[in-house]
């Protein structure tokens, strides 16, 4: 996960001061300590850190806070802004809107992955029913067009670009018009990038812009070069008119924090960034968000985006109702594993909720969960209606286990391993018997009707800890309130 080991070390140190018994100076200038140090160890300027230290001291004063304040809270809120200060330009960016044409163009040096960067912008719209194409307007890069149609035809978005044609303008401006006709919403120009920041990359840059007139120019930028992201991202903005910047490779770079915090301080937006090599690996950048995630407290409505993309409208009430009722059946296990895959990355959707820190799904072990998942989904597919219908876990005795693990191809030890995991999610479901349900169409009634000590009782008792026990869970519920719905929670949160 992005930033995990950062992350982890705020969180730690956020931690280690909630355990403390009494909140003095010692401890606030020990925690502000490891904070610092873990931003300076992922490349953040140090001028930023020192003031961030600073400010976080005027507003924190310890011997000015009544004995009734939560110290611990308002600590924890005042490292979430400063935070929040140092990684936000404070300006959005263009943002295109559906059924209008907008042409947006991709500038970068070469290997800062460019081409594959438009791939997964065309890719991230293309899901949420925009009608996208690519240009390929890379001439200098040999290769380049062959890596954008491999890319686009695994994707199924249309594309553009010539093996004899050299001259990138007359390119980019055929494929623009092209799909223009087309009634493509989301047309994406890939240009060229050199080894170093040059003159002639910059001249080919600005006249494609001229030809083409995009509606956003995007500079896309290697997160490993740290803060000299903000030399990079300062060049190409006095070239060509940067409305906003994609960092990627933030998968497996100790500097991606200067990177940010870089190019936040050239007041350029990031809009996304990269997490891998997968299509899917691309994440939007919102700052509030994004430091949430940081410091283990969760990303509710980026939670409940991802549950509206992968559970039809339709089916939402259904899987309300039978919350309520407290039957959890290997039948509705099986739907919410495929929700899980349809989600993305498993690390992605663990970081958004609260009290789980980015470490606690480290980059390797992501791969085994799926194939967790999917072992115990083929396992089911071994399953008559019957034992997939019944909320009986003993109808499944010995000799039916074997003829499962025997039509699945698995063994009889996993197949138990599975039925103890359906037995423990369905003692979490058990516990939301007699949730009210809303009627149709006032989702954000359910968070109303779920209080604080019913969510405390489903939580595992380390999250509950994390969010700042009942009392940060009630702050939660009420942040809850107007969220789209909290069906979430039980779509897949607890796997």
């Amino acid at each position: 996960m992005v930033l995990a080991q950062l992350g982890g070390s705020i969180s730690r140190a956020l931690q280690q001061m909630s355990n403390a018994t009494i909140i003095d100076e010692k401890v606030l200038n020990e925690c502000l300590n490891e904070i610092s140090r873990a931003l300076l160890q992922s490349d953040v300027q140090f001028k930023l850190v020192k003031d961030m230290q600073m400010n976080i001291k005027k507003i924190v004063n310890l011997d000015d806070l009544a004995a009734g304040h939560n110290k611990r809270r308002i600590i924890q809120q005042a490292v979430f802004n400063e935070l929040c200060k140092i990684l936000d330009p404070g300006k959005p960016s263009f943002t295109p809107k559906k059924g209008k044409t907008s042409v947006v163009m991709f500038v970068g040096l070469q290997g800062s992955g460019k081409t594959t960067t438009c791939t997964k912008y065309a890719y991230y719209h293309q899901k949420k029913g925009w009608k996208p194409a690519l240009v390929c307007a890379d001439t200098f890069r040999a290769g380049a067009f062959d890596q954008l149609k491999q890319n686009a035809t695994k994707a199924k978005i249309p594309f553009y670009g010539s093996y004899m044609e050299s001259d990138p303008v007359k390119i980019a401006v055929e494929g623009v018009e092209r799909f223009k006709k087309e009634n493509c919403d989301l047309i994406i120009v890939d240009t060229s990038g050199r080894h170093k920041q040059e003159a002639a990359l910059f001249e080919e840059m600005r006249q494609v812009s001229e030809a083409t007139k995009p509606d956003l120019v995007i500079f896309v930028m290697d997160s490993s070069i740290g803060q000299a992201a903000f030399d990079q991202a300062q060049a190409f903005k006095q070239s060509v008119a940067v409305g906003a910047v994609i960092v990627t490779k933030m998968d497996g770079h100790a500097k991606g924090g200067g990177a940010l915090s870089a190019v936040a301080a050239t007041k350029s937006p990031v809009i996304f960034i990269g997490t891998g090599e997968h299509m899917d690996e691309f994440e939007v950048f919102d700052v509030k968000p994004f430091v949430s995630r940081l410091l283990g407290m969760g990303d509710w409505s980026g939670f409940m985006d991802k549950i509206h993309e992968v559970v039809p409208m339709d089916q939402q009430p259904e899987l309300l109702q039978k919350l309520s009722e407290g039957n959890f059946t290997l039948r509705i296990m099986y739907e919410q594993f495929q929700n899980i895959l349809n989600m993305g990355p498993i690390s992605q959707v663990f970081s958004m909720l609260p009290g789980f820190s980015a470490e606690l799904m480290p980059k390797g072990r992501e791969k085994e969960s799926q194939a967790k998942i999917k072992r115990y989904m083929t396992m089911m597919d071994s399953m008559t209606n019957e034992e997939l219908d019944s909320t009986n876990p003993k109808l499944i005795n010995e000799s039916r286990m074997m003829r499962i693990a025997r039509g699945s191809g698995r063994q009889f030890k996993e197949v138990m391993e599975m039925l103890e995991e359906y037995k423990r999610l369905a003692k979490i479901w058990s516990k939301m018997k007699g949730l009210k349900i809303p009627k149709k169409g006032d989702m954000s009634a359910l968070s109303r009707n779920m209080n604080a000590q019913h969510m405390s009782k489903v939580l595992p008792p380390q999250m509950l800890k994390q969010i700042g026990g009942m009392g940060g869970l009630q702050n939660l519920m009420k942040q809850m309130g107007s969220s789209k719905d909290m069906m979430g929670m039980f779509g897949g949160g607890d796997r």
